[in-house]
């Protein structure tokens, strides 16, 4: 009996020294006081700087919805929870260079964060210590979170909006967060100043629309970095290596859509040491990626369209240079319709190496969904894209079409449609052709008589999906034999495919001579939805992608009801227009055709 009290009391001083350990519960509210200690919903603060005051380690605050306008000073390690990261509201602006300023660990979840304001400096968080974050917005202020020491920074699930700069630490774990940067200078993420220090940086999002971007992450002291499944899209430089003490492990990563001239992925000093692999480096201006054997090791990677792949390193063994085929390959924007998941028969899947296993087990697909912290999603098998840029010339007396090759795995076959009126509907009794070249002569059946002739191509994959048709050819061959017979070119505003369209749709048009050009989306009401061309083009093809944002979307059907940006969408039918001003400022074309959005 007496070993069981024995148990029972030390019990009862666990539980007592467990609860010591939380410490005080308190709580603010935009409804409270100024009477301490606020330890109920009905005794809250009016104030989370009054609550912060009087805490001791170890205490935690609740923070109910509301829009608190203070700059925070907090000397004391605490938790700080909001109620809701869209309706908790700490708003630094107009105020303080530093909305948070830190001298004590500090872990924060569920608030709106507000900074100085956009490019007038300061810091949204400075802290001197460690850092937890999770499930914040980060917005308008120079730089999102600075952490100045070596204590390591925890970031999960934050949006980082409307700022120059997001991260600068010393050591961090940065996972699941969205970086949307449009300002000038713009950069996503710096780790510095942490020689014996190990940094991971996974699944991220982390995209630029400026036009003068810096880095997307820039690397410049640490001892090693793990950098794997994130999007990284626009930057001057998508990944910069300034200096490394030890290795950085780049893995299934999509690498995108660089800026400019530079390279997308440099390293500054041979002493730096790399291991890429199982990344797709897409649409990158001049080298994806630049280095020096032998500290850098790379294989399993996958090449695609951009100026050029490699400066200073040969393709390892099994990197491949391919079509991706990436579900919708759009330039990354904050509501943008890009989709880099990997359709069926994308020459990406199950292509990584061996060693690396994808979260189902089996092997590892290329890019940013592949490996174990990837994502496991069905392969959509989609239809072929239109074939593009199709001519038609008169070559001794045939009709000549070319278009440019398809660059899908899985492309099968073309089909060519003849038809003698315009816009023709093209069905199995226009075939004339069925071929795997994408070059081909046509004898009219009444060659050299007065006629028009149209024409129009198809993909067919493997799995015998058709793509929409090209764009329509006109050749009108004349009735005297000594004139050569004459091809029409049109301005043209072409189908937009795919119609209907979830959630995003290109515009394909043809312009016979350069000119102004505007391209706009209506409502049914009349209303101006979006602009989405608005200059002056040459003669020749061109697509434009639309990717209607919530607003616009309810805008279709004039419904009002909540919906997010990733949740259902509303049917509704668009109109969509094109205006040519030509030369001396005469309208030369203009033309509208209806598109629907389903659910």
């Amino acid at each position: 009996m007496k070993l069981k009290y024995f148990f029972l009391l030390l019990l009862t001083l666990l539980i007592v020294n467990s609860s010591l350990l939380i410490g005080t519960v308190r709580y603010v509210s935009k409804t409270g006081n100024s009477t301490p200690p606020y330890t109920s919903w009905t005794t809250a603060a009016d104030s989370i700087q009054k609550c912060i005051n009087i805490c001791v380690d170890g205490d935690t605050i609740y923070v109910a919805n509301g829009i608190y306008k203070e700059n925070l000073v907090i000397n004391t390690a605490v938790s700080l929870i909001g109620s809701s990261m869209d309706s908790t509201v700490i708003d630094g602006r107009g105020m303080g260079d530093i909305t948070i300023n830190c001298n004590a660990n500090l872990i924060l979840q569920g608030f709106h964060l507000y900074g100085k304001a956009s490019g007038l400096g300061g810091a949204v968080i400075l802290s001197l210590d460690s850092l937890d974050i999770k499930n914040c917005i980060i917005s308008d202020v120079s730089i999102g979170v600075v952490i100045t020491t070596t204590p390591k920074l925890f970031i999960q699930n934050v949006i980082f909006t409307n700022l120059t700069r997001g991260i600068s630490a010393g050591e961090a774990d940065i996972s699941n967060c969205l970086f949307f940067l449009s300002n000038a200078s713009s950069r996503g993420i710096l780790i510095d100043f942490a020689p014996t220090k190990i940094s991971e940086i996974k699944n991220n999002l982390i995209i630029t629309t400026s036009t003068d971007p810096d880095n997307g992450i820039t690397l410049g002291g640490p001892k090693s970095v793990l950098i794997k499944n994130n999007l990284i899209s626009g930057f001057t430089y998508n990944i910069y290596f300034d200096l490394l003490a030890d290795t950085a492990f780049i893995y299934n990563n999509s690498i995108l859509y660089k800026h400019n001239q530079n390279n997308t992925f440099a390293l500054n000093s041979e002493n730096d040491n790399l291991l890429i692999e199982n990344n797709i480096f897409a649409n990158n201006h001049n080298a994806a990626i630049r280095g020096f054997p032998p500290y850098v090791k790379m294989d399993y990677n996958l090449f695609w369209k951009n100026q050029k792949d490699l400066y200073g390193l040969t393709y390892g063994d099994s990197d491949i240079v391919a079509d991706p085929m990436f579900v919708n390959d759009t330039i990354p924007t904050a509501n943008g319709g890009y989709d880099f998941h990997l359709q069926k028969y994308s020459p990406a899947i199950d292509k990584g190496d061996p060693a690396i296993l994808d979260v189902d087990g089996s092997r590892s697909d290329i890019g940013m969904f592949g490996g174990p912290y990837g994502e496991s999603y069905t392969y959509q098998n989609l239809s072929p894209k239109p074939p593009a840029n199709l001519t038609a010339t008169m070559d001794s007396g045939l009709v000549h079409l070319k278009w440019n090759r398809n660059t899908e795995a899985d492309l099968f076959r073309y089909r060519v449609y003849r038809d003698t009126v315009p816009d023709f509907v093209y069905d199995t009794t226009k075939i004339i052709a069925v071929l795997s070249d994408t070059s081909f002569y046509d004898d009219p059946p009444q060659k050299y008589i007065s006629g028009n002739y149209y024409y129009k191509i198809t993909a067919i994959d493997s799995a015998s999906n058709q793509s929409p048709a090209s764009e329509e050819k006109h050749i009108n061959i004349t009735g005297i034999p000594e004139a050569p017979p004459i091809v029409v070119e049109h301005f043209r505003l072409l189908n937009n495919y795919p119609n209907p369209f979830n959630p995003s749709t290109t515009i394909p048009y043809r312009l016979k001579e350069p000119g102004y050009v505007k391209v706009m989306v209506y409502n049914l009401l009349g209303e101006l939805v979006r602009v989405l061309v608005n200059q002056y083009q040459s003669a020749g093809y061109y697509k434009v992608l639309f990717h209607p944002t919530a607003t616009e979307r309810k805008s279709a059907e004039g419904k009002i009801e909540f919906e997010t940006g990733y949740g259902d969408i509303v049917s509704g039918i668009y109109l969509y227009r094109i205006e040519v001003i030509g030369e001396g400022n005469i309208p030369v074309y203009t033309d509208m055709k209806k598109m629907m959005l389903v659910k």
